[in-house]
């Protein structure tokens, strides 16, 4: 009988570490999954960082610390690229999120034929982000495309040239294409943050007699900010990452002009063939991003708590 009662807390003990293992069980295809797809590849990455891998060099592949980081220390490329990835991507998430609110805003309210508005903004997001660098390359051409007349017509322009080809305003044609690819984004979550604010807060401080500017910072300001956070947070790390656009309309060039990290990345990687020196690239590409994402994250949690 003493046997039989001192069982059964050993079971219940047992059935207890069932249940807290049993979630972890269900989870364990995924999380392999993630380790074998993600981790695994991200590891071995990290580690070609400090070795000397080169595909002209099969043979190679030996340990070389940290020579790498110093070649990037002293390439002034480098830091071309690492400027233009800054002005390209606070200028591309400047501009999206400015459209996308304006836009956000409009489709908010009811108006005829708003569904068929919201099809045509939200169009340019459904279409390959190659696809649209290829068609704004085109639009670039002075030959075939009509951007260069238009800017020669209002003046901004002293010939109809293509700006792709010019150092000094190169890096502007990407960021137009980027823009007009990826504000449906922010236009997108944007609208619905929108629609979850209840709409008796706006009656009640319309009653109040708060104009339509007091409303929206007051009110919808404080509603959109954590959404704000963690959208401009994830386009941010997105576009500070995407290399299609540049490849696509300017292969980094002219002279470098137009090179931003992630398509030195693939220079060194797939033109140069230097996967060591490109892998050491990705890291400090990904340090800078982990501290952005860190920067973000704290900021949004303070606007939660103070919401």
């Amino acid at each position: 009988m003493a046997l039989a009662e001192l069982s059964i807390p050993t079971r219940r003990r047992g059935r207890s570490a069932w249940l807290a293992f049993e979630p972890w069980l269900y989870a364990a295809p995924s999380v392999i999954l993630i380790v074998a797809i993600m981790l695994v590849p991200l590891a071995i990455g990290m580690s070609y960082a400090f070795r000397d891998i080169q595909l002209l060099k099969p043979f190679g592949g030996g340990y070389v610390g940290l020579e790498h980081f110093s070649t990037m220390w002293g390439d002034a490329n480098f830091w071309n690229a690492l400027s233009n990835t800054v002005l390209w991507t606070v200028v591309s998430v400047a501009l999206q999120f400015i459209l996308g609110l304006i836009l956000a805003l409009l489709l908010n309210r009811p108006f005829p034929g708003r569904g068929v508005v919201q099809a045509l903004v939200f169009l340019p997001w459904a279409v390959p982000s190659f696809l649209s660098g290829l068609n704004w390359a085109w639009m670039f051409n002075p030959i075939v495309g009509p951007v260069p007349h238009w800017l020669y017509g209002l003046g901004l322009m002293a010939a109809p040239d293509n700006i792709l080809s010019s150092p000094t305003h190169a890096i502007w044609g990407p960021i137009v294409a980027n823009v007009w690819w990826g504000f449906p984004f922010f236009a997108i979550t944007l609208l619905a943050a929108l629609q979850s604010i209840p709409q008796d807060i706006y009656e009640a401080a319309e009653i109040d007699g708060a104009g339509a500017l007091k409303r929206f910072t007051s009110i919808t300001v404080p509603f959109l900010a954590p959404t704000i956070a963690i959208t401009v947070l994830l386009r941010a790390v997105w576009i500070a990452n995407s290399a299609d656009l540049i490849v696509v309309m300017t292969r980094g060039g002219p002279a470098d002009s137009t090179q931003i990290i992630a398509s030195y990345i693939y220079t060194q990687a797939y033109m140069r063939l230097d996967f060591g020196y490109a892998s050491a690239i990705s890291m400090v590409l990904l340090v800078l991003l982990l501290a952005y994402a860190a920067t973000l994250i704290a900021l949004r949690q303070m606007l939660i708590r103070r919401a």
